[in-house]
């Protein structure tokens, strides 16, 4: 049996590798556990993984099903490319026309009154197989045995009982459909797991899981968001930045743009966060890119995570700006990440995050932009909170972010961002829209940068075949943030004028 060693418990892994990870290394081994969901929530996903990982570590293997047949169980892992070879399957489905309208005896210790056939069934194929892994599915057909809830409780304490000491680890899988939520149950388990389904107004569903208790362990509690995909369920634990820390050298992450540089007092520094704000079109992505490139020029690895355009149309667009993004594509220096927000959940991102920088050993991520990430959170007020431990994970692990917010508007001091996250930013480049002699300019700015010195001036920027520029500061013009800047007086005008005739 593979099991983790963990504050003198052995442990039985999953077969999940995420929930592992929640659980501090797996199930602690010879439990009762209760796993319960609504249906299609992944009760049975879970399970059949569970005594696969237990059949691949040569461990005896039971799953005593009440409302699924065997056919049934064998076309849902083939579904995901498994087999249920190495599980001993064993079907209660009423035989001899028993159903559960017919009284069935209640069940005690086994000292002491007769099991019903049902329950004699169960610990006969339990002796019988002598399992270290038993699924039973489900409890919702045991309440119906039984009848009344007083009957129902006593046999699973009875099931708890037989067996203790049998070195032998339950999942009871319960889906809550015939009677409301069963404290007592609960408490009767060593454990409990608890998988829910959601359903947003658009999109996909949401699957998030929590573990309710775990008696004699810590574990990572909250909800982690998983999926369940051709192959099985995958969890995404939910990320703490203080636990993720790698060390690294402090210094300055050049954009390959000498003016660019100057205005960021040198440019970013490593481990920080900027963010670039403004109207849409300004310029933002086309900026964020350039730091990827850069990057990539110098021999490190960049991730984009595009949230809004297609990767075809942001290769066409920067290559008609002279930004060489296929050379680093094409390098395998930057990679493009095409993100569907109806699709995904957060945790889904954190973990593809992650992995750019964990595996792919990314030095510069870019999140265009906010707004797509927004759309991919189903409760708008924690994302601040999970883009805050983001930011730390990618901060500590020495990773430059450059996050894009496209702000409503265009021209004027009345626009707006969707979401306020200019304070978890350590560098704010603003980026705005301004009319001048019959033509609309750009202008750009850095108005934070906590790591540092940044120049205060505001800079004309203008794209072309040859990329990204910026002119000198604009000291000859008031009012450029709000889109209609008023050309000032030269001084020395203003001196002659004010001396007496």
């Amino acid at each position: 049996m593979e099991t983790i060693h963990q504050a003198g418990w052995n442990r039985s892994s999953t077969g999940v590798s995420g929930l592992d990870d929640i659980l501090h290394g797996g199930l602690i081994s010879d439990r009762l556990y209760l796993l319960e969901g609504d249906p299609g929530a992944g009760k049975t996903t879970l399970a059949l993984q569970f005594l696969r990982e237990g059949y691949k570590n040569n461990e005896k293997c039971l799953y005593i099903t009440l409302s699924e047949t065997k056919e049934e169980l064998a076309a849902g892992a083939a579904s995901h490319g498994w087999t249920i070879e190495g599980i001993e399957i064993i079907e209660l489905i009423s035989e001899n026309g028993e159903t559960a309208d017919q009284p069935l005896a209640t069940m005690y210790h086994p000292s002491e009154v007769e099991l019903s056939e049902t329950t004699r069934r169960v610990l006969d194929a339990v002796n019988r197989v002598n399992p270290s892994r038993v699924v039973f599915d489900s409890l919702s057909e045991m309440r119906l045995l039984a009848q009344n809830s007083l009957r129902y409780r006593r046999q699973i304490l009875a099931l708890k009982q037989f067996f203790v000491g049998r070195r032998c680890t339950v999942l009871l899988l319960d889906d809550g459909t015939s009677e409301g939520h069963d404290l007592q149950l609960q408490s009767i388990a060593h454990g409990v797991i608890t998988l829910q389904q959601l359903a947003p107004v658009y999109g996909a569903e949401r699957r998030r899981l929590r573990i309710q208790k775990l008696r004699g362990s810590s574990f990572r509690g909250g909800y982690h968001d998983f999926t369940i995909k051709t192959g099985g369920i995958q969890v995404y634990p939910r990320l703490i930045a203080a636990e993720h820390s790698e060390p690294f050298t402090r210094s300055q992450i050049k954009s390959g743009i000498t003016a660019l540089d100057a205005l960021l007092g040198g440019g970013p520094d490593r481990g920080t966060s900027t963010l670039l704000l403004g109207p849409a079109g300004s310029g933002k992505s086309t900026l964020a890119v350039q730091y990827a490139v850069a990057a990539a020029a110098r021999g490190d690895h960049a991730t984009i995570f595009a949230f809004d355009e297609s990767i075809a149309t942001l290769e066409a667009r920067t290559e008609a700006l002279g930004i060489k993004l296929n050379r680093g594509l094409s390098a395998g220096q930057i990679n493009i990440v095409q993100i569907d927000p109806a699709e995904l959940s957060p945790g889904e991102f954190t973990y593809l995050t992650r992995e750019a920088v964990e595996r792919d050993k990314a030095k510069v991520v870019v999140i265009d932009s906010l707004n797509g990430y927004l759309n991919a959170m189903p409760e708008e007020q924690f994302l601040t909170a999970q883009l805050h431990e983001l930011l730390g994970y990618l901060g500590r692990q020495g990773v430059t972010t450059l996050m894009v917010v496209a702000q409503h508007g265009l021209v004027g001091s009345g626009m707006q961002s969707p979401v306020d996250t200019s304070y978890l930013a350590d560098s704010v480049v603003l980026l705005r829209y301004f009319e001048y002699a019959g033509e609309v300019r750009k202008a750009v700015s850095v108005v934070k940068k906590r790591s540092g010195f940044h120049e205060a001036t505001i800079r004309e920027m203008y794209f072309d075949g040859t990329g990204i520029h910026l002119g000198e500061p604009l000291r000859r013009f008031r009012g450029i943030l709000t889109g209609s800047p008023v050309e000032l007086e030269p001084q020395s005008a203003k001196h002659s004028a004010s001396k007496p005739g």
